[in-house]
């Protein structure tokens, strides 16, 4: 079946221009590109729900492979891990570009909540429910590997309380996960998120499995 890329998040303005190059080099190889519109969802049970029916849209109807590789950039990141952590098997591989993993450092719960359909101090209870970065066991458990470039100067998504802290508790559970570190770079449109071999290379190798 067709490998594809799962690109999230397809708003308005994403896939950025900046993006082109990396998509061209899968697109090359023979790799689609796919995304939905879930507006500002947060990985939440909705957005979940949509990301469901595209899953069920590319594999069963239009034949293309039933485990695609996510992408998530930025709050992309929020939607697709959180997707990936409810069906892992349906996952090949999981990358990021400065992604969001954990609901609480972006866009925080107060700001979240809406989403959820729950008030920030119901959401808050729930979180574990429902924020990816403590939901990685099932992730683990199927072997998924996973990839991240996040700069150490990120104060939009902070890398201790995304990245780092996915790759610390992801390996303490026996997942694998490269994590690149860019220095002194923080959450924007440098060339090196966009132009990276080792996440262009890491998509080749996973999304033909």
């Amino acid at each position: 079946s067709q490998p594809w890329v799962w690109y999230a998040p397809t708003l308005p303005p994403y896939p950025g221009k900046e993006e082109r190059w990396m998509l061209e080099q899968w697109i090359a190889a023979g790799i689609a590109i796919a995304g939905i519109d879930v507006g500002e969802s947060y990985g939440s049970p909705a957005g979940r729900k949509l990301f469901t029916a595209l899953h069920a849209e590319m594999s069963k109807t239009r034949g293309y492979s039933p485990r695609p590789v996510l992408l998530g950039r930025s709050r992309g990141g929020l939607m697709t891990l959180a997707w990936a952590a409810a069906h892992p098997e349906k996952v090949a591989a999981w990358a990021g570009i400065y992604p969001v993993c954990n609901l609480a450092s972006y866009p925080g719960v107060a700001k979240a909540a809406n989403a959820y359909a729950m008030t920030a101090e119901q959401l808050q209870v729930r979180l574990t429910e429902h924020n990816p970065i403590d939901r990685l066991a099932p992730l683990a458990a199927a072997r998924v590997p996973l990839f991240a470039l996040h700069g150490d100067s990120d104060k939009v998504v902070p890398l201790e309380a995304n990245s780092g802290l996915l790759q610390q508790r992801y390996t303490a559970l026996g997942g694998t996960m490269e994590l690149i570190v860019p220095a002194g770079q923080g959450h924007s449109l440098w060339s090196g998120f966009f132009e990276c071999a080792e996440l262009v290379a890491f998509v080749k190798t996973h999304a033909r499995r």
